[in-house]
């Protein structure tokens, strides 16, 4: 079976552990480029730079540094960096969880999302806990998980959403397909006032989960077990099409 093309990419930036650890571990089992952020775009979801230019760099590691998002980093690793087109995205791996809403403002999950866009079976995967310390772990699932998806390809249309509790390998109690939890709906802005004696507000961590219940991706990292979950991009919310029939035609 010949090598997988695989583009890999962020939002933590392309010196993050994560992604190093990522591309060190799957190098082997595909031929890898990586096309990341040159900082932290965390909660940048699927945002395109339009107002300037992008530039690009190789680092010492051969990694491509670019000056945008995820997403824009998708699209320049794939119709300009990579000599030939991806076989697969691969979004991560990221510092910290992205579980239930996390979605919608990641920007690793936007960067597997632009990748399914435009015709790639894409991955994003993440490391849940506060001191991340066992990449290696989740970067050993996800080679497994490639060699999987050789022989059992994605459905087109689909997303993979992984998470992996900050553990070592031997304590992964084992794999869960899960749904998407929701958090609570707070208030998580911080006030201070900066050195000038101006108000500044900082947006502040997620707030606590409040839909963990069974089958969702927080109940299952929360008992040592690797989430994943199925994610789709078309939002359209097909069980209300029936219903809103005859309600359009009152206009």
């Amino acid at each position: 079976m010949s090598k997988l093309n695989i583009l890999i990419s962020n939002d933590d930036g392309v010196d993050a552990p994560g992604i190093i650890a990522l591309a060190d571990t799957i190098k082997d089992l595909a031929c890898v480029t990586v096309v990341a952020p040159d900082k932290n775009r965390s909660g940048s979801s699927s945002a395109l730079t339009l107002d300037r230019p992008l530039r690009c760099e190789k680092n010492s590691r051969g990694h491509f540094r670019v000056t945008g998002t995820p997403c824009d980093c998708i699209h320049l690793g794939t119709h300009r960096l990579m000599i030939n087109s991806p076989d697969m995205v691969i979004a991560g791996i990221n510092r910290g969880a992205n579980l239930g809403d996390d979605v919608l403002y990641s920007g690793t999950v936007a960067a597997a999302m632009e990748g399914r866009s435009l015709g790639f079976p894409a991955v994003a995967i993440s490391l849940v806990g506060r001191k991340n310390l066992h990449y290696k772990t989740a970067a050993n699932f996800m080679g497994k998980l490639l060699q999987l998806l050789q022989k059992h390809p994605l459905d087109p249309s689909m997303i993979l959403n992984v998470n992996v509790p900050d553990l070592d390998d031997s304590e992964i109690k084992g794999i869960e397909l899960t749904r998407l939890g929701s958090r609570h709906r707070a208030d998580t802005i911080v006030t201070s006032i900066d050195p000038r004696g101006e108000t500044v507000y900082w947006i502040g961590p997620p707030s606590e989960p409040q839909d963990v219940g069974k089958g969702t991706d927080f109940a299952a990292v929360e008992r040592g077990y690797i989430s994943i979950t199925p994610l789709m991009i078309d939002l359209t919310a097909s069980l209300s099409m029936q219903s809103m029939t005859s309600w359009i035609e009152k206009f």
